[in-house]
C-alpha cells in the first residue's frame, strides 16, 4: 500500500492568480505569492500577507 505524504498534494493556485477567501470576504481581493505542496501565500488587499494550507480551505479564483 503506497503512503499518501503531504507531498502528493498539489494546489492549483499559481502566483499572480487573484483570489477571495470564502469565510473572510472583508479581507477583500487577494493574489497569490507563492503556491508550495498544500502552503498558499496570498498578500489580501485589506489583511496583508496570510499563509493558508489549500488542504483546509478553498479559495475562489476570480
Amino acid at each position: 500500500m503506497k503512503r499518501v505524504t503531504d507531498d502528493a498534494f498539489h494546489s492549483f493556485l499559481e502566483p499572480g492568480q487573484w483570489v477571495r477567501h470564502p469565510d473572510h470576504p472583508e479581507w477583500g481581493d487577494g493574489q497569490v505569492q507563492s503556491a508550495i505542496s498544500h502552503r498558499v501565500t496570498v498578500n489580501f488587499l485589506h489583511m496583508g500577507k496570510v499563509v493558508l494550507d489549500a488542504r483546509v480551505v478553498t479559495l475562489v479564483v476570480i
